[in-house]
């Protein structure tokens, strides 16, 4: 299968990626984002088209997306506006304070990966590592030097995706506050040089 690689997601797709990313981070975010509902409100609340390439079948149907950050944005970044309007105001003070644990500034010359989602029939079939490759020829046409991004330390599968197109680890964090609020204690970070 060798997917159609575009920037951004059609409109009609937006619920799709949602769904794509919570069921790759949900395991991450739960405690914190759920109900599921509310999450997938979220995300797909704040979502940023220009912020995303996607991967998609002949059909059309969504295989994969890859979020990125930058300093003008993210793919799934948001507001305290955007959480209270979907959690409230209590909800999203301590969700916005419980959140801010994972931020982290980039670099200058720096594109950090904002998430990597792949659907579940089409892992295996390469579209991940085309995905990586198509923000990595985005981010150095852009003039970036680095393509950034955050491994929970238990994750081979990503890890070894990673390692094989070139990432190498940058840093190590153990924190038991992650441990707490996201259930992993250890993350790698991994950069390329583009």
């Amino acid at each position: 299968m060798r997917p159609v690689i575009r920037h951004g997601v059609d409109p009609e797709q937006r619920a799709q990626a949602a769904r794509l990313y919570w069921q790759a981070f949900g395991g991450k975010l739960g405690m914190v984002m759920g109900p599921e509902a509310k999450a997938m409100a979220f995300i797909e609340r704040v979502m940023a088209p220009d912020h995303v390439i996607s991967a998609s079948d002949a059909a059309g149907a969504l295989l994969g997306v890859i979020g990125y950050r930058t300093a003008r944005g993210s793919f799934v970044g948001g507001r305290m506006s955007d959480l209270v309007a979907v959690y409230g105001r209590f909800g999203a003070w301590w969700r916005g304070h419980a959140l801010g644990v994972l931020a982290e500034d980039l670099e200058p010359g720096t594109i950090a990966v904002d998430g990597l989602a792949v659907a579940e029939g089409a892992r295996g079939a390469g579209v991940g590592a085309a995905l990586v490759e198509a923000l990595s020829a985005e981010a150095a046409m852009r003039g970036f030097a680095r393509l950034r991004l955050e491994v929970i330390g238990e994750n081979l599968r990503a890890r070894a995706l990673y390692d094989r197109l070139g990432f190498e680890v940058t840093a190590r964090c153990e924190s038991r506050v992650k441990a707490l609020i996201f259930g992993y204690r250890s993350s790698l970070t991994m950069v390329r040089h583009l």
